[in-house]
Protein backbone atom coordinates (compact mmCIF):
# COMPACT_ATOMS: atom_id res chain seq x y z
CA UNK A 1 0.00 0.00 0.00
CA UNK A 2 1.50 3.68 -0.96
CA UNK A 3 2.13 6.05 1.46
CA UNK A 4 2.73 9.25 0.05
CA UNK A 5 3.83 12.49 1.30
CA UNK A 6 4.15 16.30 0.29
CA UNK A 7 6.72 18.30 0.80
CA UNK A 8 7.64 22.45 -0.43
CA UNK A 9 4.72 24.21 0.38
CA UNK A 10 4.86 27.79 2.22
CA UNK A 11 4.22 31.31 1.17
CA UNK A 12 5.20 33.05 -1.47
CA UNK A 13 4.58 36.73 -3.54
CA UNK A 14 2.33 36.79 -6.85
CA UNK A 15 4.70 35.92 -9.71
CA UNK A 16 6.82 34.20 -7.35
CA UNK A 17 7.66 30.00 -7.88
CA UNK A 18 7.94 26.94 -5.86
CA UNK A 19 8.51 23.30 -6.05
CA UNK A 20 6.16 20.68 -4.39
CA UNK A 21 7.66 17.16 -4.21
CA UNK A 22 5.32 13.79 -3.33
CA UNK A 23 7.64 10.87 -1.66
CA UNK A 24 5.90 7.90 -2.09
CA UNK A 25 7.10 4.97 0.14
CA UNK A 26 5.85 2.43 -2.45
CA UNK A 27 6.04 2.97 -5.69
CA UNK A 28 3.84 1.68 -8.50
CA UNK A 29 4.95 -0.73 -10.90
CA UNK A 30 3.48 -1.13 -14.11
CA UNK A 31 0.36 1.02 -15.33
CA UNK A 32 -0.24 3.60 -12.81
CA UNK A 33 -0.85 7.73 -12.83
CA UNK A 34 -0.50 9.64 -9.90
CA UNK A 35 -1.64 13.43 -9.75
CA UNK A 36 -1.94 16.77 -7.76
CA UNK A 37 -5.01 18.19 -6.82
CA UNK A 38 -5.60 21.56 -4.56
CA UNK A 39 -8.79 22.40 -2.19
CA UNK A 40 -8.99 26.60 -2.02
CA UNK A 41 -10.67 27.24 0.87
CA UNK A 42 -14.50 26.74 0.94
CA UNK A 43 -14.37 25.15 -2.49
CA UNK A 44 -14.13 21.73 -3.97
CA UNK A 45 -10.95 20.10 -4.20
CA UNK A 46 -9.71 20.23 -7.78
CA UNK A 47 -7.34 18.29 -10.37
CA UNK A 48 -4.79 20.41 -11.08
CA UNK A 49 -1.82 17.71 -13.17
CA UNK A 50 -1.55 14.28 -13.72
CA UNK A 51 1.22 12.08 -14.94
CA UNK A 52 0.94 8.48 -16.02
CA UNK A 53 3.52 5.31 -16.64
CA UNK A 54 3.09 6.44 -19.94
CA UNK A 55 4.22 9.71 -19.71
CA UNK A 56 1.45 11.50 -20.48
CA UNK A 57 0.83 14.34 -18.50
CA UNK A 58 -2.63 16.46 -18.18
CA UNK A 59 -3.45 19.79 -16.37
CA UNK A 60 -6.27 21.97 -15.90
CA UNK A 61 -6.60 25.00 -17.81
CA UNK A 62 -5.56 27.44 -15.10
CA UNK A 63 -2.40 26.33 -14.43
CA UNK A 64 -1.19 25.32 -18.25
CA UNK A 65 2.09 26.94 -19.03
CA UNK A 66 2.78 27.71 -15.74
CA UNK A 67 2.77 24.90 -13.60
CA UNK A 68 5.07 21.51 -14.58
CA UNK A 69 4.10 17.99 -13.53
CA UNK A 70 7.64 15.92 -13.77
CA UNK A 71 8.38 12.32 -11.91
CA UNK A 72 11.78 10.63 -10.99
CA UNK A 73 11.22 6.96 -10.81
CA UNK A 74 14.78 5.89 -9.18
CA UNK A 75 13.47 8.60 -6.27
CA UNK A 76 10.10 7.15 -6.09
CA UNK A 77 9.14 11.12 -6.43
CA UNK A 78 6.51 12.68 -7.87
CA UNK A 79 7.22 16.80 -8.45
CA UNK A 80 5.00 19.74 -9.52
CA UNK A 81 7.17 22.88 -10.71
CA UNK A 82 4.84 26.05 -10.30
CA UNK A 83 6.02 29.11 -11.66
CA UNK A 84 4.07 32.94 -12.23
CA UNK A 85 2.12 31.58 -9.50
CA UNK A 86 -1.19 33.82 -8.52
CA UNK A 87 -3.17 34.64 -5.20
CA UNK A 88 -5.97 32.15 -6.73
CA UNK A 89 -3.45 29.49 -6.63
CA UNK A 90 -3.45 29.63 -2.74
CA UNK A 91 -4.76 26.33 -1.60
CA UNK A 92 -3.67 23.02 -0.25
CA UNK A 93 -2.14 20.99 -2.35
CA UNK A 94 -2.41 17.01 -2.45
CA UNK A 95 -0.54 14.45 -3.69
CA UNK A 96 -2.55 11.55 -5.33
CA UNK A 97 -1.80 7.88 -7.47
CA UNK A 98 -3.81 5.36 -8.52
CA UNK A 99 -2.00 1.81 -9.45
CA UNK A 100 -3.29 -0.18 -12.86
CA UNK A 101 -4.23 2.78 -14.55
CA UNK A 102 -3.17 5.02 -16.92
CA UNK A 103 -4.82 8.50 -18.50
CA UNK A 104 -7.43 8.73 -21.37
CA UNK A 105 -7.77 12.20 -23.09
CA UNK A 106 -9.57 13.36 -20.19
CA UNK A 107 -8.12 14.85 -16.60
CA UNK A 108 -8.93 11.54 -14.16
CA UNK A 109 -11.12 12.58 -11.61
CA UNK A 110 -10.90 12.50 -8.16
CA UNK A 111 -12.51 9.73 -7.57
CA UNK A 112 -9.82 7.61 -9.80
CA UNK A 113 -7.32 7.83 -7.04
CA UNK A 114 -6.95 5.44 -4.58
CA UNK A 115 -3.98 6.70 -2.12
CA UNK A 116 -3.39 10.71 -0.82
CA UNK A 117 -1.37 12.24 0.92
CA UNK A 118 -1.87 14.94 3.61
CA UNK A 119 -1.43 18.09 2.08
CA UNK A 120 0.76 20.89 1.83
CA UNK A 121 -0.17 24.68 2.00
CA UNK A 122 0.57 26.73 -0.87
CA UNK A 123 -0.20 30.59 0.00
CA UNK A 124 0.44 33.24 -2.69
CA UNK A 125 0.11 37.06 -1.84
CA UNK A 126 -0.83 39.93 -3.87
Amino acid sequence: QAQLVESGGGSVQAGGSLRLSCAASAYTYGRYTMGWFRRAQGKEREGVAAIDSDGKTRYADSVKGRFTISQDNAKNTLYLQMNSLKAEDTAMYYCAARVGYTMSTMFPPKSVFGFWGQGTQVTVSS
